[in-house]
């Protein structure tokens, strides 16, 4: 069972906060060896068929993988203030925090504690598991990279009153030292032998050997990389996955932050194009969810598993008419949110251009045709009466005559002239 905050620590005076915060996002990726991927199969592992798992099936300290990483909210009491009922020592150390911090309230504003709890209103949203990625400049000064998750745990398999996350981060160095170091790499890549093996700088974070078993035999040395976005053989679930992690953060800045939203849009798009790979997988992910694909709006089921079921049906809509139109026009996969930033007109842009692919073609004038084939029909007769200015056609009354029609009548009724025409050409 989850417990309070667990051996106190001697606590250090708060630092001077630093204004400079860029939640830029950074590109995630589904590696086992990431510590917040093993901490979300760990709550899928706790779920047992139910739709969150039992907050008495946690226990955070004794989880030595990622358990000194992660800390325990309680909603029991409601979410304008949730109580802290966990802190891991290796966060609650980066941190600064002893025990009298008790409430997501009093946790300093620039520290790496409150980048994750800032996220958990979106798991009250969502209902679902948050996963997040950004920097920031910490209170010492250096500039953070993180990422984290945040998942729902239930004491009545209903409502989620507990929220459990996992954060890992690295400090970068001063651009002086930074130079350096790249210089010193680059110097060791030039001169070392070709390495066949890489291995994302994220790989187990800056805190990999705190908690983590060490590997059975040495890896083969790698030049530092880049995080790097999904392999292509990742299943559908784990793509899926990073799509909702995108579509989370939009949703959170209500879709304001255009490269946000583009981003989310790009994985979902990317998503789509995996499960035409993969039909079996994307079957079962959409029976899960229940729901259905229809011919008029194949991409709408797939917007739905990404942004949400219960999400705004107006931006469903125009989603899924920019993944169409981006399938349609042939726009490669991660290439997305780049055809959104140069598209004119962005999202809306796009859409329209959709929208107008799909509008019918009007349908021929009928009444144009058969006004054409009543011009080139020779006359029956020919009667010398007045005709009415701008009225091709006229309908005259007649009676039965000795020999012949006797006009009798000109009718001036325009819905009933046009009808006459339709008529005569039936």
């Amino acid at each position: 069972m989850a417990r309070g905050i667990n051996h106190p620590l001697d606590s250090h005076p708060e630092r001077e906060a630093d204004d400079a915060v860029n939640d830029r996002a950074l590109v995630i990726g589904t590696d086992e060896r990431r510590m917040h991927v093993r901490a979300y199969n760990h709550w899928v592992s706790l779920l047992h068929g139910r739709a969150y798992p039992a907050i008495e099936d946690l226990d955070p300290d004794s989880i030595i993988d990622f358990g000194a990483h992660s800390v325990l909210l309680d909603f029991s009491k409601g979410v304008d203030d949730p109580a802290i009922r966990f802190l891991g020592r290796a966060l609650r150390e980066e941190t600064g925090l002893d025990t009298s911090i008790t409430h997501v309230a009093q946790v300093p504003s620039r520290s790496l504690l409150s980048r994750l709890t800032d996220h958990y209103l979106q798991i009250i949203a969502n209902r679902a598991p948050i996963g997040f990625e950004a920097e920031f400049v910490g209170t010492r000064g250096h500039n953070t990279l993180y990422r984290g998750i945040l998942m729902p745990f239930s004491s009545n398999e209903d409502t989620i009153d507990f929220i459990y996350g996992v954060i890992n981060w690295k400090e970068l160095v001063d651009a002086e030292t930074q130079a350096r170091l790249e210089a010193e790499v680059e110097e060791s890549r030039r001169t070392a032998p070709r390495s066949l093996a890489a291995a994302p700088v994220w790989a187990d974070g800056p805190s990999a050997g705190f908690a983590d078993p060490a590997p059975a035999m040495a890896e083969p040395e790698a030049p530092l990389v880049l995080d790097t976005p999904l392999a292509n053989d990742a299943s559908l679930a784990d793509k899926l996955l990073l799509a909702r992690e995108s579509a989370a953060a939009a949703r959170a800045s209500d879709t304001r932050s255009r490269a946000a939203l583009y981003r989310a849009l790009a994985r979902a798009y990317d998503f789509a194009l995996a499960a035409d790979d993969d039909a079996e997988s994307y079957a079962d992910l959409l029976e899960d969810a229940g729901l259905t694909v229809q011919a008029r709006a194949p991409m709408t089921p797939a917007v739905k598993l990404v942004f949400g079921a219960d999400y705004d049906k107006t931006r469903v809509t125009e989603f899924a008419a920019v993944l169409s139109h981006a399938k349609r026009v042939g726009v490669p996969q991660g290439g997305l949110d780049a055809f959104l930033d140069g598209a004119e007109g962005g999202i809306k842009g796009v859409v329209k251009a959709e929208r107008d692919f799909r509008r019918p073609a009007p349908k021929p004038d009928m009444f144009a045709q058969i006004a054409a084939e009543l011009r080139s029909r020779p006359p029956l007769a020919h009667v010398d009466i007045e005709v009415p200015a701008n009225s091709e056609f006229v309908v005259l009354l007649a009676r039965a005559g000795k020999q012949g029609l006797d006009i009798v009548a000109r009718v001036e009724d325009s819905p009933l002239t046009e009808r006459a025409v339709r008529k005569a050409a039936a």
